[in-house]
């Protein structure tokens, strides 16, 4: 029953999502040779109706030295020809995106604030089994093993008679790695707080994430270039792919990486990649080699040394251990009054979109004994506590909006405040009863407490009134009327022992991350509750 559970739940929920990407994405990848020869032909058919036309012909004329750079430029004769421009162009592009990257984690913009929410949003989703499967995933690109593999490839490589590729290949792990000794070395940027377990070096750009890049991607570009049918070479370039996601996922999930650092991993493998292809093609192109069928040796010499790596990684797999983290939670610190939390001017009166940007205020400030009473007192006021996301609540709610039934514990789309995830979600049936329309109240845990020792929690409201794109909600404009419907929910459970109605913002208008409008008079209710 226990493994049942772990697999329904959060677990589940990864394994299953994933399982599904792939399916899809392999599915489509079927496609795409017959959709490029397609397009293929459409495009040389245009070209050829464009240059025919006699006006088109006299412009050509006029203009000879510009189409003459542009003829040369789509050579395919010649290397610095379409080759090189189609090297080129990406090359440039993925050069912007990575400066982009690099400013935005230095200037510590929304990027930042993505990151920070990002990783406080997965920690919530952290299980010990999925720890377990991530560490194995992430450990594919980890120094030692990727070492090891960059050995067993090159001789590979000698082995099949493809020492062409030697010098490429090393020049793109080996400047892969330079370029990330020294972008760490130069943004100095600390590992996330949500680390798993220690790593001794800084956080951007992703070693592992960069390396995936670099090797899996070389070793595909080998196997393409190698391969004579379109439904393997499809195969190779999907299974890369997955290859590379998983491990920067994997970073992600564990914690020891932000979401940029990923990004920029990807980013600086990929500039390296390019720069290894393009000299494999300045060396290799025009100078087909010929095929020929590999003695049984050299085949059981490959299989031998393959099958080393794999018995290596998965040796080293099986007795890694890590330096943990500690995963304690910060002491709470102590406030005369609920409302002084806010002095703090980096402590926002606004909850969040994982970007950062504002989205509804926040409209109560509850103090409670701890987590149960709490919960306790919101039960005893009639709302439940939303479901943890799983396999089963997911797929239950998606039963209920369809069928517009009900689900009085449907789970919640996560908000953020604080850079983090609410902790509890309550909700309450409308009279339609109905889980396309309930009552929403997510809180946050405060990290502070009073004098007295008492917990602080911040929250807010809203109505959900209709299902969007089928993946979230639509709220009710007027979110003041939802405060007020939960205060007086309270009040007369008898849970509260005294409150305050302040006025806490300015009046607001605005909208959410969905893009769902908002209005409030600004203030929010600070409530002291009785233990049950």
């Amino acid at each position: 029953m226990n493994f049942f559970s772990s697999w329904s739940g959060r677990m589940g929920i990864f394994v299953f999502s994933a399982a599904t990407i792939l399916i899809i994405i392999r599915v489509l990848a079927e496609y795409i040779p017959r959709l490029f020869i397609f397009l293929k032909s459409v495009f040389c058919s245009v070209i050829e109706a464009v240059a025919n036309n006699q006006d088109v012909k006299k412009f050509i004329s006029k203009h000879w030295i510009f189409f003459r750079f542009i003829r040369r430029r789509l050579d395919r004769d010649r290397f610095s020809g379409l080759p090189l421009t189609l090297l080129s162009l990406p090359f440039l592009y993925i050069v912007f995106l990575f400066l982009g990257v690099i400013e935005g984690v230095i200037k510590s913009d929304a990027i930042i604030m993505a990151d920070a929410r990002a990783a406080n949003l997965l920690l919530a989703f952290r299980t010990a089994e999925l720890v377990q499967i991530f560490t194995w995933i992430t450990l594919l690109a980890k120094s030692s093993i990727i070492a090891g593999a960059i050995v067993v490839f090159s001789a590979v490589l000698l082995l099949v008679k493809k020492r062409i590729y030697i010098l490429p290949f090393w020049a793109t792990v080996a400047g892969t790695g330079l370029s990330v000794f020294l972008g760490k070395l130069i943004t100095h940027r600390p590992r996330p707080d949500v680390a798993l377990y220690l790593e001794d070096s800084f956080s951007f750009p992703s070693g592992h994430a960069a390396m995936a890049v670099a090797f899996y991607g070389f070793l595909t570009y080998v196997l393409f270039r190698q391969i004579k049918k379109w439904r393997y070479k499809i195969n190779a370039l999907f299974f890369s792919a997955a290859i590379i996601l998983a491990i920067g996922f994997s970073r992600l999930y564990l914690g020891v990486h932000f979401l940029s650092d990923v990004w920029g991993g990807y980013l600086l493998g990929a500039l390296w990649l390019i720069i290894g292809i393009a000299v494999s093609e300045l060396l290799t192109h025009n100078k087909p080699v010929p095929g020929s069928a590999l003695p049984r040796k050299t085949k059981a010499a490959v299989l031998i040394l393959i099958l080393a790596w794999i018995v290596f990684y998965a040796g080293f797999a099986a007795v890694y251990r890590p330096p943990f983290a500690s995963q304690k939670a910060p002491a709470a610190a102590t406030v005369n009054n609920a409302l002084d939390i806010f002095n703090d001017k980096n402590i926002s009166r606004f909850t969040e979109t994982i970007t950062g940007e504002k989205q509804e205020p926040l409209s109560f400030i509850i103090v409670a004994d701890d987590d149960g009473a709490f919960i306790g007192d919101m039960r005893k006021a009639g709302w439940r506590l939303a479901d943890p996301p799983s396999l089963v609540s997911v797929a239950r709610m998606a039963k209920a909006a369809v069928l517009n039934g009900e689900y009085y514990s449907a789970p919640m789309t996560p908000s953020f405040w604080d850079a983090q995830a609410h902790d509890f979600g309550f909700e309450k049936p409308t009279e339609n009863q109905t889980v396309r329309a309930r009552h929403h109240a997510r809180f946050w845990r405060a990290r502070f407490q009073t004098a007295s020792g008492k917990r602080i929690y911040v929250g807010t409201a809203s109505q959900d009134v209709g299902i969007k794109w089928l993946i979230t909600h639509t709220i009710k404009p007027d979110i003041d009327t939802e405060r007020d419907f939960l205060f007086f929910d309270l009040e007369n459970a008898g849970t509260v022992q005294g409150f305050t109605k302040e006025k806490f913002v300015e009046p607001t208008l605005g909208k959410n991350f969905f893009g769902d409008q908002f209005f409030t008079d600004g203030e929010a209710y600070v409530a002291v509750l009785e233990s049950v």
